[in-house]
């Protein structure tokens, strides 16, 4: 996904994104990294092509820039599929430590999955976001360890 358009909404305190699926996305000027302040505003914001237009840079009237990607306005929105590939990329790092520690031969891990070679390399690729959470359960399982779901409170938890 990239960023198609940005702008600042000086009335809301908040930069305003579009991306290339349609999505509007926000992030308010509190969760920025350097706080524009009445010294040193925020003076514009360009989609940045040099980060593949992943990332926002923002301009502040002292001269200084600073990028804002992608990722950090996902995140603060709470986007489904960005946590679906966190939780994805945590459960791989896991399989893949516990893979090493189990002492299973991967030929043993295959077998047991009914799969080939490639899906289970596939399943450890901790880049690949495309894999099935089932199946991620399932060789995670065959390692000897379940997976537990916990829902907090976000606003509770952040009090």
């Amino acid at each position: 996904m990239k960023i198609k358009e940005v702008h600042l909404n000086m009335k809301k305190k908040a930069i305003l994104i579009k991306t290339s699926k349609g999505v509007l996305l926000s992030l308010p000027f509190v969760k920025l990294p350097k706080l524009p302040t009445v010294r040193d505003p925020l003076m514009g914001a360009i989609v940045d092509a040099e980060l593949g237009a992943r990332a926002v840079t923002l301009q502040y009237k002292s001269g200084a820039a600073e990028s804002i990607h992608l990722d950090a306005f996902l995140e603060y929105n709470q986007d489904p599929s960005h946590l679906r590939e966190i939780a994805l990329h945590d459960l791989t790092l896991k399989a893949r430590k516990y893979l090493q520690a189990s002492g299973l031969s991967k030929h043993e891990v295959i077998r047991r999955l009914a799969t080939s070679p490639s899906q289970l390399y596939r399943l450890l690729d901790p880049a690949n976001t495309r894999k099935s959470l089932d199946e991620m359960l399932r060789l995670l399982a065959i390692l000897g360890y379940r997976v537990e779901w916990k829902i907090t409170n976000i606003d509770k938890v952040a009090a």
